[in-house]
């Protein structure tokens, strides 16, 4: 089945209080943490990533995808498009907090295959990665790299999706953490 990145101009950030249907999505690397009282599951998709995160009941599923992918409205808690650079905060009951930060940055054609260059070797050594088809204009395709810092109290999820076509890079990250 052919992998290409949607355009970046269609991509999404959303926070869920809810898990999403996981055959909404096109999964192309899993991986489950469970530590500390709190588990996760952290997921390559085809559009970007979706971590789904659970407390003492307490579901948080964050979302980086294409803006027409059909997703539900029902307890969406944050919704950005992916332009420029952003951060936010959820306080969520119990105590679990959520913040996150992204940005859009364009670089040079250069600095891109550098830098896709250096996220391949790091998922070659830790964290996840996937290696998108080439879209046809250049001969390498798109990369998402997704590095995991899990501790008792939270989890630290760095996201790298990178989109040759446009010379751009999608960085995010999200810290999904339980009271003390």
């Amino acid at each position: 089945m052919l992998s290409v990145r949607p355009k970046i101009a269609e991509l999404v950030f959303q926070l869920y209080g809810r898990p999403l249907h996981p055959e909404l999505f096109e999964v192309h690397r899993t991986r489950t943490i469970d530590r500390g009282g709190y588990s996760a599951t952290v997921q390559i998709t085809s559009t970007g990533h979706l971590v789904t995160w659970q407390y003492e009941g307490l579901i948080l599923t964050e979302v980086a995808t294409a803006a027409h992918h059909p997703l539900p409205q029902k307890r969406r808690l944050m919704s950005h498009q992916l332009k420029g650079s952003c951060d936010d905060r959820v306080n969520c009951r119990g105590g679990v907090h959520y913040e996150v930060e992204f940005s859009l940055e364009p670089v040079d054609q250069e600095a891109f295959w550098l830098y896709q260059k250096e996220l391949a070797l790091a998922g070659s050594r830790k964290g996840m990665v996937h290696h998108f088809e080439s879209s046809g204009r250049f001969g390498l395709g798109a990369l998402s790299y997704i590095n995991l810092e899990s501790r008792d109290h939270s989890l630290k999820v760095q996201a790298f999706h990178t989109f040759p076509d446009d010379h751009v890079i999608v960085k995010s990250q999200s810290i999904f953490s339980r009271p003390k």
